[in-house]
């Protein structure tokens, strides 16, 4: 698989988002219900693509939905 593929795969947990972004868990829910980030649940427990985050990254929070 190619690297751009790979980087499509890759899926992060909400613990793994929060340290990469720096925010609090209740800063991360925030910008997932108001749709500001993407995430998906899985089971009982919420995922993050990465590149949904990358996304996300790029935009910033102020960014108009």
């Amino acid at each position: 698989m190619g690297e751009k593929v790979m980087e499509e795969l890759k899926i992060y947990t909400l613990d793994e988002v929060k340290d990469i972004l720096k925010v609090s868990q209740r800063t991360l829910y925030t910008y997932i219900k108001s749709g500001q980030l993407n995430a998906t649940k899985i089971g009982k427990y919420w995922r993050v693509k990465h590149t949904d985050m990358a996304d996300f990254i790029n935009r910033g929070t102020n960014a108009e939905r």
